[in-house]
């Protein structure tokens, strides 16, 4: 069972809220909802939890606690401490939004962008060397491979910034373009 039990006790309002909604957004974003669930409570709690009482607040069965933990320790989104007078695991979450940020998008990068750079390199030399790939076939294959490669490269330079430089960065949005050759546009009043 991956949703919250209703015992009013269990959890207050806005946690319950922040968690459902994680888990659906997880769910949303090919992540299991107990992985997202798991993750939201860990991230909103004031104190390391075990299992036990991470299955006790979200309804979540055992099994189900352990595999989400070893996933998201996989992740490198929470972490095992100790607690003094328990040999019980227990677990925090990373509570940095950057480095949340930056580890997710690691993890789906090489999970998700990396094979396909390399997949796409490989059509790239097969469509070279094939006289039977038309020319549109190529020139779309280059085209992809390029955009990939560029963005991938993109990614790289993005998570050498410094978080509060890359703050500023996003926090100027359209404004960047004035910077730009060509970029001076008029901004929607």
């Amino acid at each position: 069972m991956t949703e919250i039990t209703d015992r009013e006790d269990s959890l207050p309002v806005a946690v319950r809220q922040f968690v459902l909604h994680w888990g659906d957004m997880g769910g949303q974003w090919g992540v299991n909802r107990s992985v997202a669930q798991i993750h939201a409570l860990l991230y909103l709690s004031d104190r390391p939890l075990n299992a036990d009482e991470i299955g006790e607040k979200l309804g979540i069965a055992r099994s189900n606690i352990s595999n989400s933990l070893k996933e998201l320790l996989t992740w490198k989104l929470i972490r095992r401490v100790p607690v003094m007078g328990d040999r019980r695991e227990h677990f925090e979450a990373e509570t940095d939004l950057w480095q949340m940020l930056t580890r997710i998008a690691q993890g789906r990068k090489e999970r998700e962008v990396d094979p396909a750079v390399a997949a796409l390199k490989v059509c790239k030399a097969e469509a070279e060397s094939d006289p039977r790939i038309s020319k549109v076939a190529r020139g779309r294959i280059d085209a992809m491979h390029d955009f990939v490669t560029t963005m991938d490269a993109w990614h790289q330079e993005m998570i050498t910034i410094p978080p509060a430089r890359l703050m500023m960065l996003i926090k100027m949005g359209r404004k960047v373009l004035s910077f730009l050759p060509l970029g001076r546009t008029k901004t929607p009043q």
